[in-house]
This record gives structure tokens, C-alpha cells and sequence, in this order.
């Protein structure tokens, strides 16, 4: 129940502690500490009510990363459209800087101050967001981090893009379908102790043992530390030292652009295949020019879609965060949440010639 008088007053409390928060901002914090803190989802408390009616009218806040990039462009309009479906109020703010942090403070304590039912936001910094995010609920507000997390006792619920294990699995698959199930293959990484390409790369090690892949032979793992002119470099690396190399993938969005720049302008465009994780701006001239057949990613518009539905579920009391419970997301479907909150959107999208013109990030 929402206690206006209280709210106001806590409201100006975050106004007048804002330049602390900053200072806290600038500080920052790594993901390293998140896993030490770790702690449950701040909604722990409360019992939700699947059957409550939708509220109607409420404000949700996207705060992304930064405004007017077009992946976060394309998220925030997603949940626009989800929230005017339901009758609801859409608003943005942000920062220009994805790397402004203490911006991005500043904007949680603005949401706090008018008030809004709910906001959605795209966390810069793991912890850095926190004393606000915790002042803001405590004002009654409910938050949902999207794309990017949290701590867990900072927000009600993170809607996460995809799950780790979906993303390895899937890349292997996406490229054994390229080359007929058969032949050399390779990975062209980030650094070397990316924590996240390397779960991935677990995933996919752990997909190669099916039986279907067994002519699939992983030869080499390779790291463009996410630089363009390395991971060019050593995309033409793997192709000398493996010269029947049937396929690479790069879940990296830098390691896979540089990659088909490579290969488009070789002898061995058409003929070794690529795949991994990519946007479709940087790659659609690749597919297009028969470089690349297919490569994915998360639809973010429907990351920003699944977020809104998320606010508004737990702004109605149909959920409240805790591990099990279901809510209906409007043509996406049910979805359960999982540990600390966690709601995953589903598999990766698959761009190929088809469909990407259809995006725009």
C-alpha cells in the first residue's frame, strides 16, 4: 500500500543525501564484490497474490545505461509499448555517458522524488546504485534491474537477458547446423579471464560431448581481448595455423565483427563459417554480403518488454520477487522466478538474412 506522506518525506531525504550518493558513485565497486555481499532479493518479504487485478495508471521509470544508444533505444521502447498496452505511464531519464555513474545515482534519486510506482533500470555499476535503489524502495517504489544487475537485496526482481548455459549451448549449435555437424572448429574469446566468455565456453565445451558432434573438433581457443585489431589479427592466426578449419565463434560482439571483416575480405569468405554473439547494425552488412549465415543475441525490445511487465506485476502485488512465483507477460507468456529474483527473457534471438532488418541496435 502506497503511503504518500511517507514517501514525500523520503523522497526529500534522498534529494538531500544526493551529493553523498555521488561521491559513493565515484567510488564504485566490481562485480567480485557483488558475490561476496550476495544476499537475497530485497522483496523476500511480502506475499504476493497471483489473482490481484492489474493496477492501472501506474508511472514506471526506465533508467538504462545511457539514453539515445540504440540498443538501449530499442529496450526502453519495448517497454513503452508493454506499459501503454496495460494503460499505464512510460518515462525515461538517464545519463549521456554509459560509464556515469554518479549520473545514473542522480537519476534513481530524481524517480525517487516524483514518486513513480516502479522503475526499470540497466545497472552501470553492481553496487554503486544500491543506497539509493534501497531508498527508493523503501519509499514503496518497486525496482526491477534489467540487462544489467544489481546486488540482489538492491532491487525486487533482474530480468536477465539470457541464461549462461542457453548462450554456450546455443552458439555450438548455430554453427554445427553451418557446417554439416563435421570438421575443425575454433573460439575466438575476449581476454582470456572474461568470467563470463568463459562460462559460455564451458557451456559450449560441455555441448560438444553429445554424441551428434563427434566428428566436431574444438582445435583452439583464441583471445582478441575484445580489440578489433586483435581479434582481426587473430581470426587470420587461427585460419594459417588451422588451414581446414570449417568454422569460428566469437561470443563477443567486437571479436565477431572483426572476425567477418576478416573473413569477408579473404578467400575464405562463404567457406569458413562464423557465428557467435553480435548486434545486428555492426553485422548486417555481413550476412548480407554471404560472410555470415547467423549469429545471435538477446531482442532487447523484448528485454525492455519483459521488464515493464515485471514492474507492473510486482507494483500490483502479483508477485513479489521470491523464487517460484509466476506472472503472465501479456503475447511473451508466463514466467517464473528463479533464484534471488532472477527472471530470464529466454533463448538467444537468431539474426540471419531474413529477419534482420527487422533491428535496429
Amino acid at each position: 500500500m502506497r503511503k504518500p506522506t511517507i514517501r514525500r518525506t523520503c523522497a526529500a531525504l534522498a534529494a538531500a543525501t544526493s551529493l553523498a550518493l555521488a561521491a559513493t558513485a565515484c567510488g564504485g565497486t566490481t562485480k567480485n564484490d557483488v558475490g561476496k555481499d550476495g544476499g537475497a532479493a530485497a522483496s523476500s518479504a511480502g506475499k504476493a497474490d497471483p489473482n490481484a487485478p492489474t493496477k492501472k495508471g501506474l508511472t514506471v521509470g526506465f533508467l538504462p545505461k545511457q539514453v539515445n544508444n540504440p540498443y538501449f533505444t530499442s529496450a526502453d521502447n519495448g517497454g513503452r509499448k508493454a506499459l501503454e498496452e496495460l494503460g499505464e505511464k512510460y518515462k525515461e531519464v538517464g545519463p549521456s555517458s554509459a560509464t556515469d555513474t554518479s549520473g545514473q545515482v542522480s537519476y534513481v534519486n530524481t524517480l525517487t522524488q516524483q514518486q513513480v510506482d516502479a522503475m526499470a533500470v540497466s545497472a552501470q555499476d553492481p553496487g554503486a546504485l544500491c543506497t539509493a535503489l534501497k531508498q527508493a524502495m523503501k519509499n514503496g517504489i518497486k525496482v526491477v534491474t534489467y540487462d544489467s544487475d544489481t546486488k540482489p537485496d538492491c532491487r525486487n526482481a533482474f530480468v536477465s537477458q539470457a541464461s549462461a548455459e542457453d548462450l554456450g549451448r546455443t552458439e555450438v549449435q548455430l554453427l554445427a547446423e553451418q557446417i554439416g555437424y563435421k570438421g575443425e572448429i575454433a573460439i575466438l574469446s575476449a581476454a582470456q579471464t572474461a568470467t563470463n566468455q568463459n562460462t559460455w565456453i564451458d557451456y559450449m565445451k560441455q555441448e560438444l560431448t553429445d554424441p551428434k558432434y563427434k566428428d566436431v573438433k574444438l582445435v583452439k581457443i583464441a583471445y582478441g581481448n575484445d580489440d578489433a585489431q586483435a581479434s582481426f589479427q587473430q581470426t587470420q592466426g587461427l585460419l594459417q595455423q588451422y588451414p581446414d578449419l570449417k568454422g569460428i565463434i566469437s561470443p563477443t560482439t567486437v571479436g565477431i565483427k572483426a572476425a567477418a571483416q576478416y573473413l569477408s575480405g579473404s578467400k575464405y569468405k562463404g567457406k569458413v563459417r562464423l557465428t557467435g554473439l553480435g548486434t545486428p547494425n555492426d553485422m548486417r552488412k555481413y550476412v548480407k554480403n554471404g560472410t555470415v549465415e547467423a549469429f545471435e543475441l538477446w531482442d532487447p525490445a523484448k528485454l525492455g518488454e519483459l521488464a515493464a511487465y515485471t514492474a507492473v506485476a510486482l507494483s500490483s502485488g502479483q508477485i513479489t520477487g521470491k523464487e517460484g512465483e509466476t506472472f503472465k507477460a501479456g503475447a511473451m507468456g508466463s514466467y517464473t522466478i528463479g533464484e534471488d529474483g532472477l527472471i530470464n527473457l529466454g533463448k538467444p534471438t537468431v539474426f540471419d538474412a531474413k529477419n534482420i532488418d527487422q533491428f535496429d541496435f
